[in-house]
């Protein structure tokens, strides 16, 4: 890992994706830019990846695509990365899997049980000490459910702290609604139909995941859906938050999450029906375009009525209302989808 260097944009421009992909992509093999855009209302962190070999772009970790603010507002930071060859002198690591805010995520094979492994790599303004990979293990390992990926292990180290996870097969659900745009009805009930019951042993071990949406869904094959990154699980808000410094995915995060800073299992609700909206329309059900856009949908629950659900429409009108009181649970969108459908 080289030294983090911050560079300013002028003061006349405006941060914009292509600007900074052509200025800082071919700048390494491997080339992690973090956006930090600050604005009169919140501060988001914006991280991509970019590949010289093939020059292709993973997808931002929150709103970045069109996020416009005066470019004295931001910060660029870049950081080389490069495989991290043997780690704890047992995990041979081939190739990257995927990037988050949290770091990235690395296949490996296991030398000592001779078997695939997931390698999380925590960047090292996340590590705090070791206390962000201990807490996303422990808050995994409370929960046995084959929705819900498996931690076999945790490294904290001084050269680095690493999570060792199950291997996953298949793709997430991001790349699958970005390749084939929106999903059949069918497929998405049965997207629906694994991921509440993971929902709700979560739930049960008193724990929100926070985090929903369709880059933390694995589609593994068969009828395995799994739910990935356990980063920032914790146990339910107690009340109010702190505005403007909540963490997680603004686009798919409930209305009393962005406007007060509460979560919950009606959280994790939410963000589930945004999710299965973005699949079955191809699209969010709102403006995405600046935190701004966000804030007022989220007070004015103004969501585009969706056009494909089909028999599906109920269940995500249950699961988008805005209020998380009269917001549908887990066990009725259960039944409900149970009910209907093929």
């Amino acid at each position: 890992m080289c030294g983090i260097r911050t560079h300013r944009l002028p003061d006349n421009d405006y941060f914009n994706e292509s600007a900074v992909h052509a200025r800082y992509a071919a700048a390494a093999t491997l080339r992690r830019v973090t956006v930090t855009a600050t604005t009169d209302h919140t501060t988001l962190a914006l991280t991509r990846e970019y590949y010289r070999d093939d020059e292709r772009t993973l997808e931002w970790d929150a709103l970045a695509e069109r996020l416009f603010v005066p470019a004295s507002h931001v910060a660029v930071d870049l950081t080389g990365r490069s495989a991290p060859g043997i780690v704890a002198g047992r995990y041979h690591v081939s190739r990257l899997l995927g990037t988050g805010g949290m770091g990235a995520v690395w296949l490996a094979h296991d030398e000592v049980l001779h078997r695939p492994v997931a390698l999380k790599q925590f960047s090292d303004e996340r590590r705090d000490g070791g206390s962000c990979p201990l807490r996303e293990a422990r808050a995994a390992a409370r929960i046995s459910h084959p929705g819900v990926v498996q931690v076999h292990d945790v490294i904290l180290d001084e050269d680095g702290d690493w999570l060792v996870m199950e291997a996953l097969p298949g793709e997430p659900l991001s790349t699958i609604i970005r390749e084939r745009g929106r999903l059949p009805v069918d497929e998405v009930r049965q997207i629906a139909l694994q991921l509440l019951p993971a929902l709700q042993a979560i739930h049960a071990v008193d724990l929100v995941h926070r985090d929903i949406k369709p880059s933390n869904i694995q589609v593994c094959g068969g009828d395995r859906i799994v739910l990935t990154d356990f980063g920032l699980s914790s146990p339910p808000s107690a009340g109010g938050g702190s505005r403007g410094s909540v963490a997680g995915s603004l686009r798919y995060m409930a209305p009393e999450t962005i406007i007060d800073g509460q979560f919950g299992p009606a959280s994790d609700l939410y963000s589930l029906g945004v999710t299965l909206y973005t699949a079955i329309e191809g699209q969010l059900p709102f403006d995405p375009g600046t935190p701004m856009s966000l804030l007022e949908s989220a007070r004015s629950a103004a969501l585009a009525a969706p056009r494909h659900a089909g028999y599906l429409g109920e269940v995500l009108s249950g699961l988008l209302e805005s209020n998380p009181g009269r917001r549908m649970d887990a066990a009725r969108a259960l039944s409900h989808l149970q009910l209907i459908g093929p």
